[in-house]
């Protein structure tokens, strides 16, 4: 069952990204489900900082990948925005996700869900009451997503 929080702000959103980054090794997936301006690309900013990526991220939505090598692995950051179902198996997404010294973040994942693999972690991203707040909530496939979400959790109820 999903677990839902709040996020009062963009730094919030961060914070939560940057935890969550330091958590991944190469293999982990990462999918990111939202409405337009939810808060995906802020949270994949933070991802890539607890990766250990210093340089500037930004929505790889009309190049569709971008590639981010941080300090302790690789980064793929996709976006399906623009792709319907049909196309994505010429992206070659599978090698991104088989990629063992890599974890990938998929923006808009509903056009890979033939590609992309069983194990994975599920964040939805929601607005919430206040301008800048955000909902949370996380759903595991596998016992390494059941293991980033328990964490995650427990960085959520730390920080409270």
């Amino acid at each position: 069952m999903p677990h839902e929080t709040a996020l009062e702000s963009a730094e919030k959103t961060r914070a939560l990204g940057r935890r969550l980054g330091s958590l991944l090794r190469g293999g982990d997936c990462v999918l990111l489900v939202g409405d337009l301006g939810a808060g995906k690309t802020t949270l994949t900013q933070g991802i890539a900082l607890g990766a250990g990526y210093k340089g500037r991220v930004s929505s790889p939505t009309f190049v569709l990948v971008r590639v981010y090598a941080a300090r302790r692995l690789t980064l793929y950051h996709i976006d399906f925005y623009r792709v319907a179902v049909d196309q994505t198996r010429d992206i070659g997404l599978e090698d991104y996700v088989s990629d063992p010294g890599a974890a990938c973040v998929v923006e808009w994942p509903e056009a890979g869900r033939g590609y992309l693999p069983e194990e994975r972690l599920e964040v939805r991203l929601s607005y919430g009451k206040a301008e800048n707040e955000r909902k949370v909530s996380f759903k595991a496939f596998g016992a390494r997503a059941r293991e980033l979400r328990q964490r995650l959790l427990f960085h959520i109820i730390r920080s409270s």
